[in-house]
């Protein structure tokens, strides 16, 4: 019993074809390989920090978003008298 015997591995993957299918299965595969080096890089201690290249950064303008007008005073109108 157990993964080492070929015939219980073709029929793994016979089940996993019908299962998940052709086209999510490299999916799946790569997905569970980024997990697996991710996890060995945490225990190991080492990290990868990207490399930016210069040919790949753009300039970036700054984005000046459009200021509106101040509100006219209201119009100014004759005082009111209070009537007896």
């Amino acid at each position: 019993m157990g993964l080492d015997n070929p015939l219980h591995i073709a029929f793994l993957v016979v089940i996993l074809l019908l299962v998940f299918g052709a086209r999510r299965l490299p999916e799946i595969g790569r997905s569970l390989g980024g997990g697996m080096r991710e996890f060995k890089d945490s225990i190991s201690g080492e990290t990868k920090q990207p490399v930016i290249t210069p040919a790949v950064q753009q300039p970036q303008e700054p984005v000046q978003t459009p200021v509106a007008a101040p509100a006219p005073p209201p119009a100014a109108s004759a005082p009111v008298e209070p009537q007896p």
